[in-house]
């Protein structure tokens, strides 16, 4: 038996309720992220009349007709919400629900060959839209309801573990903040100079081929710039261990600064300062930990100094002041620290994972069906 292809207009209805008796505040508005996530809306809403927006219910699909292609498009799961005038509204006709679960056609919108496929069928001149009528063209693959069920809990098992996995990581990162604000009330304030000691060891022997740049996500990532690995023995090498910051803060707005928790050392450029920390006094992620608030970001652009480029050098390092526990209570801190960044990092690949299978499943079930 073969899978059947069919317009997606065969089962679903425009949904066009709106606002009109204005139950729905801007507490309501939502808007659709290229995520395929519902979120809220970063629209100037002052003065703005909620009447006319459109109303969306559970299971309802909403999406932007100009950023489809983008992968502007979720599924509600909420009970009543409410989006702009410009976006389209659907749902899967009750009599057509036994035949095509809501839960796979979200899936079936999530596969980047959807976003080539409205790539390609949007038009405009300014702009480029996909308005409702194009979506009821959309041709889909409907296998029996059974094999879409198999698919889906495959699916939504990852999407679980993303949504579990954040709910856990938040939480941990607060008390994280929380625990190095009280430390600020607790213990005393000292320059953490005496506690760094500058490295600057080249690779002369090119023997180090791993580059990497400090991001401002303030983590050690593949470099962007074209390098000669060939011509490396001018960089500096960062051990395990080890703590590397760049000196500009302009045009990152903040202290780009990270450990090197890989097994292996690693080159940065050479105007990098790289450091090492005396581990009898302070831990390296404690310190990182410090440089990941915000406030210490404000302090570093604060202290820069310079005309052409604002620099926060080695000195400036050195005379950065920050509150010094034990090191079981530095210890305590840094280890939630690694449980919620263990969360966030299983989040992100449920997510990954889940974004890539989607494909895969309905090509399955197509096949497994066929």
């Amino acid at each position: 038996m073969s899978v059947e292809w069919h317009k997606l207009g065969e089962y679903i209805e425009e949904c066009t309720e709106r606002n009109e008796s204005g139950s729905f505040t801007v507490e309501n508005l939502r808007g659709v992220n290229n995520q395929q996530q519902f979120c809220e809306s970063r629209a100037n809403t002052v003065g703005i009349d909620f009447r006319p927006y459109k109303v969306v219910h559970k299971d309802y699909f909403a999406y932007n007709p100009a950023r489809l292609d983008i992968g502007s498009i979720a599924k509600f799961d909420g009970e009543a919400c409410i989006v702009s005038t410009l976006y389209e509204v659907f749902r899967i006709q009750d009599q057509k629900r036994k035949e095509l679960m809501p839960e796979y056609l979200q899936m079936y919108f999530a596969r980047e060959e959807f976003a080539r496929y409205v790539g390609f069928k949007n038009w405009g001149s300014a702009r480029e839209y996909f308005w409702i009528d194009a979506m009821e063209r959309v041709p889909i693959p409907v296998p029996p309801i059974a094999e879409q069920k198999k698919a889906v809990e495959a699916w939504q098992g990852l999407r679980k573990m993303k949504e579990q996995n954040e709910q856990l990581a938040e939480p941990l990162l607060a008390l994280c903040r929380s625990y190095l604000q009280e430390c600020k009330r607790k213990y005393p304030m000292v320059e953490i100079g005496p506690m760094i000691e500058r490295v600057d060891e080249r690779n002369s022997d090119r023997k180090i081929s791993v580059v990497k740049s400090v991001s401002v996500t303030k983590e050690f990532k593949d470099t962007n710039a074209k390098v000669d690995k060939s011509q490396l023995q001018g960089y500096k090498i960062v051990r395990p261990g080890q703590v590397s910051f760049v000196q500009t803060t302009g045009n990152e707005k903040c202290l780009c600064i990270a450990v090197n928790h890989f097994d292996e050392p690693i080159v940065v450029t050479s105007v990098n300062e790289v450091f090492k920390v005396d581990g009898k006094k302070m831990l390296a992620d404690y310190l990182y930990l410090w440089w990941g608030r915000k406030e210490s970001d404000r302090y570093a652009r604060f202290n820069s100094w310079g005309s052409a480029r604002e620099t926060f050098d080695w000195a400036d390092m050195c005379r950065v002041k920050i509150p010094l526990p034990p090191l079981e209570v530095q210890q305590a801190i840094v280890d939630v620290y690694r449980c919620a960044n263990e969360a966030k990092k299983i989040a992100a690949e449920a997510d990954r994972l889940s974004r890539e299978i989607c494909p895969a499943l309905i090509q399955h079930v197509v096949k497994e069906v066929a």
